[in-house]
């Protein structure tokens, strides 16, 4: 058998059409645009769906079937607290409670002067270090009162 590459690839290029293409690179532009502006603010889902020349409803509801695009502006500090059951035996609601009522936001919300948004994840896979928590990409294991005091600190330093 004699498989031409070639020919196989300007038979599947015929097969896609512009639309199909533009759909292609619809995540990468939506990754991009939120990497560049921290969220999918609505003029610029307007733009991408102009640009791409895709429905606004179809790029809306990509973006909203993953998790990784917010459609609100988020903190500089992105803390995640893990309330998995080792998390949660070992006091991740006090941990989740002092954030609140310090920054005086709910879970799932962001400090009015985007400092930080608070978030709770299933599990992030230290259970031996509970209660853990992330701050971006920063894990914090066997979180007690002066290390949540640290990360308080850390956030209105910034």
């Amino acid at each position: 058998m004699n498989l031409n590459v070639d020919e196989t690839i300007g038979h599947i290029k015929e097969a896609i059409s512009v639309s199909e293409k533009n759909r292609g690179v619809l995540i990468y532009t939506l990754q991009r645009v939120q990497q560049e502006m921290n969220y999918l603010p609505d003029h610029a889902m307007k733009m991408i769906s102009e640009k791409l020349g895709i429905p606004l409803s179809d790029v809306y509801s990509t973006a909203s079937f993953y998790k990784q695009f917010y459609f609100t502006p988020r903190g500089k500090k992105i803390v995640k607290v893990c309330t998995g059951t080792a998390c949660h035996v070992r006091g991740a609601s006090k941990v989740m409670e002092k954030l609140e009522s310090e920054f005086d936001i709910k879970e799932g919300k962001t400090t009015p002067d985007l400092s930080m948004t608070l978030e709770t994840v299933g599990c992030i896979g230290c259970c031996g270090l509970a209660p853990v928590a992330t701050v971006n990409e920063y894990i914090v294991g066997e979180i007690d009162s002066a290390k949540i005091e640290e990360i308080i600190e850390a956030i209105k330093a910034e």
